[in-house]
């Protein structure tokens, strides 16, 4: 079939948006604390409820998706994330920081479901690891602007003028003035109230999965469960998505506790360098997957992480804010490749394997959540080495992935040509 680059620019944007929702929540973790006086446990509660929807939605957005098709799906989840964006601005409470985060959540869960099988199709199953690679450098990029955001909303809303910026005029209406990170949720509001205009608008041109891409019925989702390779890369998207949050939720958190920088400037700028290096990595990573093997690619990301974490945890302050973004560095090309080499091990049901690989995000809510239970009792630090435990089964990936469709090469491409 020919390949759709409108599809492809429209996936982009939205893998922008979601990125630009999701990993917000490390520069908000310190003020979330102070603001309701919470435990770093519940503070853990944080991403929990915005990544267990992911276990909770993943399967069934591959059906809905299946029955409704991509464009009333994509509608849907644009309108669930605006309903709880708009609940924790009107009512900016602790326990509604929960449900509002488990309804951008659910919006999330539905978008990725439905695109990942949409960009192996419109860009190419042979392309699908580079075109990923290019996604997570958008994702990365809205990654590094949302700290950017928040730093700019909490310094500049409590000054009050008669020059003031008329944006910023009216959110001083609606946030309350001790609150004044809540103003984001109101940016969310406005971010995901466009997105639905956007897909509303446009027509999507009729393109219709192949067989294998579509989401099945329960039964298909059992017959796969029952493989062990979906088992692993399940837990290898798991792994994933728990050491990004694990590493980008508690990053602000960890240089306040022992290393005294504050959490609304330095704190949030070190998280925001960690989705830029992320973005940084990706376009390496894009150049590595055309001269090398992607496993071989993942083995090298994934030792060089140890070693940073490790700098991270152990090193001096100044050492551990340049750790800690490299860390978004090591991590930039590990959910494509780990997301293109499930697929490619495949022949069949990649839109049912692909719900399942999703649901795997269900990671960044226990990770973080285990994280936070360790620090209460042994010490933050302590509770971030569990993420020793996540790297080391992303290293193995590496070693023991066989896709039936390994990523294009240079190298393999004149080999097809001299054939």
């Amino acid at each position: 079939m020919k390949r759709n680059i409108f599809i492809v620019a429209l996936i982009f944007l939205i893998f922008f948006v979601i990125s630009f929702l999701t990993n917000i929540l490390g520069p908000l973790v310190p003020d979330i604390i102070n603001s309701f006086s919470l435990s770093l446990t519940l503070a853990g509660f944080l991403p929990f409820s915005f990544f267990v929807a992911y276990g909770v939605m993943s399967i069934p957005a591959g059906m809905l998706v299946e029955r409704y098709r991509e464009k009333r799906v994509m509608l849907a989840a644009f309108l669930m994330a605006l309903m709880g964006a708009l609940f924790f601005g009107s009512v900016p409470r602790f326990s509604v920081a929960l449900t509002s985060l488990f309804l951008i959540g659910i919006g999330m869960a539905m978008l990725q479901v439905a695109i990942n099988p949409l960009l192996r199709v419109a860009g190419g199953e042979e392309h699908f690891a580079f075109n990923s690679v290019f996604a997570q450098l958008i994702f990365g990029l809205a990654s590094f602007l949302s700290p950017k955001v928040f730093s700019y909303l909490v310094l500049n809303l409590p000054k009050s003028s008669g020059r003031s910026n008329p944006f910023l005029e009216i959110l001083r209406k609606v946030v309350p003035d001790k609150l004044p990170w809540v103003s984001l949720y109101w940016v969310f509001s406005l971010v995901t109230l466009a997105m639905v205009v956007v897909i509303a608008a446009v027509r999507l041109p009729k393109f219709e999965l192949k067989e294998e891409e579509r989401a099945g019925a329960w039964a298909v989702y059992r017959d796969l469960f029952r493989k062990k390779i979906v088992i692993l890369y399940f837990l290898g998207i798991f792994a994933y998505v728990g050491t990004e949050q694990g590493v980008a939720n508690w990053i602000s958190k960890f240089l306040a506790t022992y290393h005294g920088v504050d959490p609304q400037t330095r704190g949030a700028s070190t998280v925001s360098l960690f989705w830029g290096l992320m973005t940084a990595g990706c376009l390496l990573g894009l150049v590595l997957l055309k001269l090398f093997d992607s496993r071989r690619v993942l083995i090298g990301f994934a030792a060089a992480a140890f070693i940073t974490l490790s700098c991270a945890l152990f090193g001096p302050g100044p050492v551990a804010i340049i750790a800690f973004p490299l860390m978004g560095f090591c991590a930039s090309v590990m959910w494509s490749i780990i997301f293109s080499l499930a697929l490619n091990s495949l022949d069949k049901h990649h839109g049912s394997f692909s719900g399942i690989l999703v649901t795997g995000i269900i990671g960044g809510a226990l990770v973080p959540l285990v994280i936070g239970w360790l620090g209460d009792r042994l010490g933050l630090r302590f509770g971030m080495m569990f993420l020793y435990l996540t790297l080391a089964y992303i290293l193995s990936i590496g070693f023991w992935a066989r896709p039936l469709i390994t990523n294009a090469t240079i190298s393999l491409k004149k080999k097809k040509a001299e054939a």
